[in-house]
């Protein structure tokens, strides 16, 4: 008797972990980090700028993140990609071209091509240079997907979105595809979509957050069946109500920092004050330069992988 009782108990603890992992607005526990301005950066930072730290040995971390007071007129944030001919640089060597003074990997790309080749919407000073990933096929079934993007525009506005493209045209949506591994959703009416004319959007994902909410759609944006999801080192980049733009990255895979899995990744972004998340390419493609100093070791060495978009803060 004891034995059953035993096996059922067992069964259902299973069954609540799988809801829970299925599900995207599931609650985890905070990682409790604090943070730490970082005084010798921040002095010769522009107004309206400055950059945290936190290094929290018992959950084995470190990162760092960028506030940015987007809303501000001499403040403004745009996504760039590379002029090289393979189309790729290190963050740094962005940051030196451009001469900003935070510059963060950007989307996700092709490094086994040459030139490189996006994954997912990048468009950048109105020009759409590849459209969103429309479907995609997980063993012999085809998916079609809205993924997420950050836009920004020419009022300091940063937005979050499901999007898509046709042509020229970039449309935000208001929900993504109900995908399950195995059931591909519906295509959604194009009725629930909208114009979505922001001068730059570099698709990633999935989302972190939506409305104040941790939220992580792996399903519906189709990351099932990838790394993703996986504890990785990672890149990020949330709004806060007020419409600032908060820049996260969290090192990985060295001992001093072993990286996070999204649901982490979410409530440092929650823990932040984020009302709206994305995460971005990460990996050993995370790198974030301040002042033209590279702050973390991606992927726990001193080299930078050449990246083909990135988000940079402009200041006037």
């Amino acid at each position: 008797m004891l034995n059953r009782l035993f096996s059922f108990v067992i069964i259902i603890v299973l069954l609540i972990g799988c809801s829970n992992s299925g599900n995207p607005k599931a609650e985890y526990p905070s990682l409790g980090l604090t943070w730490t301005a970082i005084d010798s950066i921040n002095r010769d930072l522009p107004e309206g700028i400055s950059v945290y730290q936190s290094i929290h040995v018992g959950a084995n971390l470190r990162a760092w993140y960028v506030l940015v007071r987007e809303p501000l007129p001499e403040i403004e944030s745009r996504v760039v990609v590379s002029t090289d001919t393979d189309v790729r640089e290190t963050v740094s060597d962005f940051a030196q071209r451009l001469g900003v003074p935070v510059m963060i990997n950007g989307g996700y790309f092709r490094m086994d091509l040459n030139p490189a080749k996006h994954v997912g919407l990048l468009k950048v000073d109105g020009q759409l240079i590849h459209a969103a990933t429309s479907s995609v096929l997980r063993g012999e079934e085809r998916f079609y997907l809205h993924r997420s993007a950050i836009g920004f525009n020419d009022n300091n506005d940063v937005k979050i979105e499901w999007v898509s493209s046709t042509g020229d045209s970039v449309f935000s949506w208001e929900r993504g595809i109900e995908n399950i591994p195995g059931q591909p959703g519906a295509k959604q009416d194009t009725t629930f979509r909208k114009l979505w004319a922001y001068r730059d959007v570099l698709g990633a994902g999935p989302i972190l957050m939506r409305d104040g909410e941790v939220f992580i759609p792996v399903n519906e944006e189709v990351f099932f069946g990838t790394s993703i999801p996986e504890v990785h080192p990672r890149t990020a980049a949330g709004v806060t109500p007020e419409g600032d733009l908060i820049l996260l990255l969290v090192d990985g895979r060295q001992l001093i920092s072993r990286g996070v899995d999204l649901p982490e990744l979410a409530n440092i972004m929650l823990e932040l004050g984020c009302e709206d998340a994305i995460n971005l390419d990460g990996g050993g493609s995370s790198a974030l330069v301040v002042n033209g100093t590279l702050l973390n070791r991606p992927a726990g060495k001193t080299v930078q992988r050449e990246v083909m978009s990135a988000i940079a803060v402009y200041s006037n």
